[in-house]
């Protein structure tokens, strides 16, 4: 992993702690996965995103997806981020 996604990746769990308050929050760089892929050759980076949030109860997946979004608007505007995979789940659903 190069310095430039391991620095992403501490951005992308700032922001998310900032606006999520996660109990856990996992994010794990999947960007070699995807080497010579379009958003690769541009920078962009791919994330798989595993989020446990009190923000989440009662709300539907895309709505969680949304949030996750909105909190790393930026990085994706500025093609820092490419792609997240997300997993996005409310405490009440943790076994």
């Amino acid at each position: 992993m190069t310095t430039a996604h391991t620095d992403r990746q501490a951005r992308l769990h700032a922001l998310l702690e900032a606006e999520l308050a996660p109990a856990s929050l996992e994010i794990i760089d999947d960007s070699h996965l995807h080497a010579g892929h379009a958003g690769a050759a541009s920078g962009g980076s791919h994330f798989t995103v595993k989020i446990v949030s009190s923000r989440f109860e009662g709300l539907k997946l895309v709505m969680r997806h949304r949030l996750v979004y909105d909190a790393v608007h930026d990085m994706i505007n500025k093609a820092e981020v490419h792609a997240l995979a997300i997993n996005a789940v409310a405490p009440s659903e943790l076994p």
